[in-house]
């Protein structure tokens, strides 16, 4: 096991998503405690596209896997891929961002590397030849305090918005190196026959700086209005508590909680939402949390840093008019 923090960059057809910089600028801080470079890998259609982005961010070297064969993810090949590029490149950890494909991959690649696996970190660096890091356990409600070093690889996820993303004044230079990319007869024991994007002029949930939650109070899919009305205003994403979701009025996308998307947006907007625990484990690493409930018991209130006791059918629409006021000047 050498020195170097290997990233595996999300991205959209070439466009990096912005917590894989987050990893980049964590990547960074490693690899001048470790002595060593900050790789970075990218797959899938766009990959060559995002080596650039992923230069100008601090990778000295982009490993890039494109083509027929990688054309639709699969956890089998690409995991395949990756543990070939660990073998060669031999970094002393390996980078993603939390979300749903890193909790699909992670796992599987570093059980086929023989590596220790952290997710959801909070926190992570290194020192004297070891990693320490931060993350959450028991559905948010404690955080566990980790170290590792040794000859196994690190493999670990960042929670996307707790890291920041700082550009490098300026980044050296950048090779790239292609990916050998076989076809496997066991790679197809899983296919993905489709994968479904929703085009949305509203940020990605679990990436948004700001993000206004509904609850199953709202009573309606029309209802659930306001919450839509409120998120526009603040330019943020909008999302919903599992009762909300259950109830069908609005789709599981826009789910945050423990069996839906976690977030950690400097904003974080309950409204009507009481605090189920299973809720808060999705949220609570929110740097700000404001909640809107007309229940001054709910239990969304030990957690909120403001709370206002109110009918939220009159606090959010109230709320969004004066924001407008304020943006138009």
């Amino acid at each position: 096991m050498g020195n170097d923090i290997l990233v595996l960059a999300q991205h959209q057809d070439g466009a990096v998503k912005k917590p894989t910089l987050e990893c980049l600028s964590v990547a960074r801080a490693l690899a001048a405690a470790t002595g060593g470079k900050v790789l970075a890998a990218a797959l899938g259609p766009g990959a060559a596209k995002a080596a650039a982005d992923l230069g100008a961010w601090g990778a000295a070297s982009v490993l890039v896997g494109e083509g027929p064969a990688l054309a639709k993810y699969s956890s089998l090949r690409w995991t395949r891929v990756l543990a070939g590029a660990v073998a060669k490149q031999k970094p002393a950890a390996l980078l993603t961002s939390t979300s749903a494909l890193s909790r699909d991959l992670a796992g599987r690649l570093a059980a086929r590397i023989n590596g220790v696996l952290a997710s959801d970190c909070t926190k992570l660096s290194a020192a004297g030849g070891r990693f320490t890091l931060e993350r959450p356990i028991l559905a948010g409600r404690a955080l566990v305090t980790a170290s590792h070093g040794g000859d196994r690889p690190l493999v670990a996820t960042l929670r996307p918005n707790v890291f920041g993303a700082e550009k490098p004044a300026q980044a050296g230079a950048c090779a790239t190196e292609t990916l050998e990319v076989t076809e496997d007869a066991a790679d197809l024991r899983v296919v993905v026959k489709e994968v479904a994007t929703v085009k949305s002029e509203r940020p990605e949930l679990s990436e948004a700086a700001i993000v206004v939650s509904g609850g199953r109070s709202w009573g309606s899919a029309d209802g659930f209005k306001p919450v839509f009305d409120l998120a526009d205003a603040l330019g943020a994403a909008p999302g919903a508590s599992r009762a909300a979701v259950d109830a069908g009025y609005v789709p599981h996308s826009m789910q945050v909680g423990q069996t839906g998307k976690t977030v950690s947006p400097v904003l974080y907007i309950a409204c009507g939402i009481s605090g189920a625990i299973q809720h808060l484990a999705g949220m609570r690493t929110s740097k700000y949390i404001v909640a809107i409930n007309n229940d001054p018991n709910a239990p969304i209130f030990k957690l909120a840093d403001y709370g206002i006791v109110g009918d939220e059918f009159e606090v959010v629409p109230a709320l969004t008019a004066e924001i407008k006021k304020l943006k138009e000047g």
